[in-house]
Parts: structure tokens; sequence; C-alpha cells
């Protein structure tokens, strides 16, 4: 789904394609069912890619998702002669060959293409690239076509006498009006970055007379590079329909109807005085503006305010909040076949001794998932930057239905204490630090996409939780053996939703994670051992004082204390692209309390001890 998925370039066996648009892939689809998923997005279902394989040796396969040979531009390694290879000339099975070579060798694309930032991929116009360096009457002068799918003089030379780039240059074997050679060459030394020419406003599958008006800046990149392809994905767990609230839910309500001000605010005879007990009701019970509104709506009948959005469609894409009221419910769900979650723990009851004492303190429970089912969809993708222009999966506009693809596996529910959570991040010290963080990400192209996952406004507490993820996957996969790229963080960090806790899970979709070895990592007590153990691990960072001293590094220095030694993992298994991280947030630093600063002191007090005596 991610680097395979529609817009995406795939390079076989010497050969390179990019996968069409979902509007040209055939009948034989497997629906993908998820209606949360479908509702939030806005579609009326998903499907998986068709399989092409089938049991049968005496039949052909079926046919799969339609590719398309891209780039067009090929060239033959031994005479060095390029080719535009066209559709008509696709033989079934065939690799193209260079037809000018009696040992018709296999022809090898361009390693070059074209992108723009609304998404759109195109062959380099070689043609002109050859001669762009020619005064404009000698370049018309030639007799080659202008078209780059009609060139056919064209060679991709290399030098003898230079190394890189500077090696490479395309040479025109064309003649001019005149008679006499037309020997126009330019090196691709300076070929990658911001190029003149016209975007055609398509991508590769799109046909000719699809194009459409594009005035962005065309950019040359290597067919490989990472701008090239940046699919949009969301992900659901696929959990069970509950009416129940969830239990901090519900024990805010009762705190809010327990409170000595709620019946006078339900009587207050002016807005003002309403809003006086409103703010003392907050301030005694921390209830969320929301909830009361909710609350004072029941109680009187008035309809309630709606809430401002987080972010753009925010509503629409915040997936988390039933699914962490499945996993914090007071009682669980009922066990699926999809879904099977139990309550585990610590096995910290009772316990006095530091610095297991200390640690349950800081934590406030764990749910084993024995059986999860995620659903992932493919929206989109962009290039050359994240912030690019949405292409959507259907470039036709005509379906309403998505690309989908369906994981089974287990995982690993922690939540910390909520109360003690809610005083940590009360701290002026820690609202200051975070403060910094939510201004660089206020200033980042990216603050509408990870207020998605974040919320509208950057909270201490999702910062912490989202880098104990990080923290913990890491630690798995040593405790383990799980590699870090199998498994996933799912981060719920919201305060407006009452969340304060995270899940680990596998991510992969073949027989690695799901066989009970997360979940067994998760029981008493190996699990508060490796808590202890991550905690030690994240005090301290090869790149240090450096890293743990840092003002603002990665992606937008939307990380602190965080680099590839000690916090980040594989892309692929975070839900913000590796940012919004800050290791000091846990263990602590000069400049601002950790949360688990209590539980490191007392961990290394008990090593010293324990050596000493």
């Amino acid at each position: 789904m991610l680097p395979f998925g529609v817009g995406a370039v795939l390079d076989v066996q010497g050969e390179s394609f990019v996968a069409a648009g979902i509007e040209r892939w055939p009948d034989l689809k497997t629906p993908v069912p998820s209606d949360r998923l479908a509702a939030r997005l806005g579609v009326k279902g998903f499907y998986a890619a068709p399989h092409t394989l089938n049991d049968r040796y005496d039949q052909p396969d079926r046919p799969g998702v339609p590719h398309v040979r891209f780039p067009g531009w090929l060239f033959c390694g031994a005479c060095r002669s390029m080719v535009r290879f066209l559709r008509e000339m696709e033989k079934p099975g065939e690799p193209p060959v260079c037809a000018a070579c009696a040992a018709a060798p296999r022809l090898t694309p361009m390693r070059f293409v074209r992108i723009c930032a609304d998404g759109h991929l195109d062959d380099v116009d070689w043609w002109y690239w050859a001669h762009s360096r020619l005064a404009p009457e000698l370049r018309d002068s030639c007799t080659e076509k202008k078209h780059t799918w009609q060139a056919r003089r064209l060679a991709f030379r290399v030098a003898d006498r230079a190394s890189g780039l500077e090696a490479l240059s395309v040479r025109c074997g064309a003649t001019r009006h005149d008679g006499k050679q037309c020997g126009a060459e330019r090196d691709l030394l300076d070929i990658l970055g911001p190029q003149g020419g016209h975007c055609p406003g398509r991508n590769p599958w799109q046909r000719r007379d699809e194009n459409a008006t594009c005035g962005q800046q065309v950019h040359i990149v290597q067919r490989t590079a990472g701008n090239v392809y940046y699919p949009a994905v969301y992900s659901a767990l696929d959990i069970p329909q509950s009416a129940e609230p969830p239990r901090a839910e519900q024990d805010a309500a009762e705190a809010v109807r327990g409170h000595g001000c709620w019946p006078l605010l339900l009587d207050a005879p002016d807005e003002s005085r309403a809003d006086t007990f409103r703010r003392l009701i907050k301030e005694d019970t921390e209830a969320p503006d929301s909830l009361i509104d909710q609350l004072v709506a029941e109680a009187t009948g008035a309809p309630a305010p709606t809430p401002p959005a987080a972010g753009p469609d925010a509503r629409k894409t915040d997936l988390s909040r039933d699914e962490w009221n499945a996993f914090d419910a007071a009682l669980l769900p009922e066990p699926t076949g999809e879904f099977a979650v139990r309550r585990g723990g610590l096995g910290l009851d009772g316990e006095t001794e530091e610095p297991w004492a200390a640690l349950d303190e800081h934590i406030g429970g764990v749910v084993l998932a024995d059986r999860l089912r995620e659903v992932r969809a493919l929206t989109g993708f962009r290039r050359h930057s994240p912030g690019g222009t949405l292409v959507p999966a259907d470039t036709s506009g005509r379906l309403r239905w998505l690309p989908a693809t369906e994981v089974y596996g287990e995982g690993i529910v922690l939540t910390l204490d909520d109360k003690r959570l809610t005083a940590w991040e009360s701290d002026p010290r820690v609202r200051a630090h975070v403060r910094g963080i939510r201004a660089d990400l206020d200033a980042s192209f990216r603050g509408d996409q990870l207020a998605e996952t974040a919320g509208g406004e950057l909270s201490p507490r999702f910062l912490l939780l989202h880098t104990v993820a990080h923290l913990l996957i890491r630690q798995l996969s040593f405790d383990s053996g799980y590699t870090t790229a199998s498994l996933r963080e799912r981060v719920y960090g919201r305060p407006e939703h009452g969340q304060h806790g995270l899940l680990i899970y596998t991510a992969a979709g073949d027989a690695e994670g799901t066989l009970g070895g997360l979940v067994r990592q998760g029981e008493a007590p190996h699990f508060a051992e490796t808590l202890i153990r991550m905690l030690e691990a994240a005090a301290w960072c090869s790149a240090d004082p450096l890293c743990a001293e840092h003002t603002g590094q990665g992606f937008g220095n939307l990380n602190r204390a965080a680099c590839h030694a000690c916090t980040l993992l594989p892309e692929t298994s975070c839900q913000t692209g590796n940012t919004l991280l800050d290791r000091a947030l846990v263990v602590g630093s000069a400049r601002v309390p950790g949360y688990f600063t209590d539980v490191l002191t007392a961990s290394r007090e008990y090593a010293a001890a324990t050596v000493q005596g």
C-alpha cells in the first residue's frame, strides 16, 4: 500500500512501471468492509487489489492492477541510443530490446523524470535538454522532431574523463536543414532541481486528451527519489460498536453532576452567573467544555453547541475516539473474530519496593489485544513535497470507493495515570517547553495534516505518549525479536477526548506478529521489566549532549531530544512521519521535568544500592 500504491513508480528486474489509477482496475476486486472508515472518508466502501495468480496451471492468470511502463524513454547499454517506447510497441511478457543491435540487449529506463507540486509525473524532454544550450535559430534548424515522443536520434553518452552526473550527457545525432551534423549535446551536471519547460498536467496512465492546465514549476528528480511519491493513507481498527460512553467520560460526568455548583449552573438567571459557575466546575473537575455543554443540554433539553473543529476535516478524519472508547471502557467489549481484548496489568499491586512502586503509580493500566483487524485505505498521493496537491486515487473522479488492505495482528494498550498526567502537564515548565514545539508546528505546512492525529492544539500529553510509543517499540524489538518495521503505533493523546494511552500492534501482513508473541511481552512480569529497561535506555543517547539539548531538529524542527540513535523509527511505523518527539518529556532534562523522572531516579538508586550491597 505505501510503496506500491496508485501513482508509485515500481522497479522490477530492470524495468520501471507506474501503478495506474483505480478507474483502470479490472472488475475482479475483493471487498474490504470497514463501515466506520468509509463513513469518515465519505465513500461507499473499499476494495483490495485483485489477485493475479490462480491455482490452475492450464488457465492464464487473472488481470491484476494495471501498470504503465514509465519512464517511456529507454536507452541501450551497448550502442547508447535512446528510444521512446510507445504503448503500441509493448509485447506481453517480453521486455523492450534494442532493435539496432544484433544481440538485441534489453533496454534500460532513464534515471530522471519530471514532477510538479500538483502531483503530475512525466518524462524529461530530452530533445529540449540536448538543444537547450544552442541559440534559438540553431535549435530550430535541427531536423529531429521537437516532440519527445517522436525523437529517434538521441544518444545517452558516458564520458571517460569525468565522473558523476558530469560524465553523463544527451547528444543529438540528427542533421540540420543545411545538411550539417547537429551534434547538440549537454551533460547532466545541473539536471536535478527546478527546470524550465511545460508541465503536461497529467500522469503517465492518463491519455493526452485528459491534459489539464498546470502552471506549476517543473522539477527533475531521479525516478526512485523519495519525493516522487507521498501516499495519503488512513487506517482504522475494526472495533465493535458500543453505546456505552468511555469510562473516563463517565467519571467526569459524575464529577460534574455531583459538584455543588451544578444546580446553580442549571438555574442561573443570566450568562454571567452561568459562566462563573461553569468556571468553578471546570476548575474543580477538569471536565472539558464540550462535556459540560453536553450535560447541560441533556438536563435542560437545549441543543448543545457544536465544538469547533480541530483542523480541516478534523471530525471527518479523526478515527481515534471510538477506538479509545473501546479500550478504555469499564466493561471491555465481547470478543469477536476481528477484535478480542482483555485486561492485563503490570503485576505490581501492593508493591512497595522501588522502582516498581513508582512505576505502578505512573501507569494507569494495560489492555492486551489478542486479535485486531486494521483496514488501511489509500485516498491519493502527492509529489515533490508532503504539502503538495493531493491527487485522488481515482483520477477520473467518478468512483465512490477507495483501494484498501486489511491486516490482522495483536497489540498492547498502555495507559498512563490520568490524574498524575494532568498534574504533570499543568507544570509551567512543561507548558513553556511545549509552547516552542507548538510554534514550530504552526509554522509548518504539515500543521493541518498533523492536527488530524495530534489535535487542533498540540498538547504535552500527546508529545509524551508519542515519544513513549517510539521508545517502547524500540525496546520491544530488543526484548522480543520483532523488527521495528513490523510494529506500529496508535497514539491516543487528545485531552479533549479524555485520552491518555497508546497502542503498539503488529503491522506486518504475513505470519510475523500473529502468533501471540507481542501479547506475551505485555503480560506480567515481562512488561514492567520492559518499561524499566525502556526508561534506562531513553535516558542516554549516543548523540548526547547534542541530542538532549537540541532546540529543534528533524523535519521542520518538530523534534527536540529525538534522533535516529535514540527515538526515531521506520516511517511506516509512525503516525506522524517521525515528528513531534522529545525524550526530555519522558525522562526529564535540566529545563523540563519528565513524566517518568521519579521512576528513572528510583531505578538508578536501586541499581546503585544493589551494586554497593
